[in-house]
């Protein structure tokens, strides 16, 4: 196998990592964390550039969308010094491509998802116009078979009934109430496993692009479609 591959001792060495999630372990174990490292590298340099066929990703190379290992815990209730899992994201380019990518690998637990976490208030406000005054068109987005197939609904967290200025009787209150617009696919480890995994996942991103190029036309625009400055 390549080293686009994800070899099975990365996957072996999250899950010992899990098991001895401590700072002498890891120091005893260095040697497999940087093999392990540029395994993930060259299959995020893979999944790159099979993204760049069919979109236009502005993050440099597989080694700049890797998130580190390292957890920051002066924040956390985890006060775990590592996240055992190897974890990426690449960024759309220019201003006019809105959303993002993101790829958790984890034995377990591997998925990818993708859209808006958690948009900041302008740009809820903007989106949350446009299920307004455009639901069906969202509502015949969403409910596509391949987007269907691929993600199922769209996920995200929620307000409790309505947001303000909205009842929550409108047709389209499901869309409103959400906060958070993102959609997740999960795999098996064997598929993690597999040669052909990172045209796989990027199959599965492209599924969610016409929604996402939807999105970029809203985010950039005025409720009247005017080019934002």
């Amino acid at each position: 196998m390549s080293q686009s591959t994800i070899q099975p001792s990365a996957f072996q060495f999250l899950t010992d990592l899990s098991a001895n999630n401590n700072r002498d372990w890891f120091a005893q174990h260095k040697g497999r964390y940087q093999a392990s490292l540029e395994n993930m590298v060259g299959f995020a340099d893979a999944l790159l550039a099979e993204m760049n066929k069919h979109d236009l990703i502005e993050t440099p190379s597989g080694k700049k969308a890797l998130f580190r290992i390292y957890n920051d815990v002066r924040f956390s209730k985890d006060k775990s010094p590592y996240n055992a899992r190897f974890a990426m994201s690449f960024r759309r380019a220019t201003k006019e491509r809105r959303g993002g990518y993101y790829l958790n690998l984890k034995p377990g637990n591997n998925f990818l998802a993708c859209g808006f976490f958690n948009p900041n208030p302008e740009d809820l406000k903007r989106i949350r116009f446009d299920i307004d005054d455009n639901y069906e068109d969202w509502q015949k987005i969403l409910e596509s078979k391949t987007i269907k197939s691929d993600y199922g609904g769209m996920q995200g967290n929620t307000v409790a009934t309505a947001p303000r200025g909205y009842t929550v009787d409108h047709p389209a209150i499901d869309l409103l109430r959400h906060k958070s617009f993102i959609f997740r696919h999960t795999f098996t480890d064997e598929e993690v496993l597999s040669e052909n995994f990172s045209q796989e996942v990027s199959l599965v991103f492209k599924t969610i692009r016409p929604w996402l190029d939807y999105m970029s036309e809203v985010l950039t625009t005025d409720r009247n479609g005017v080019p934002l400055p």
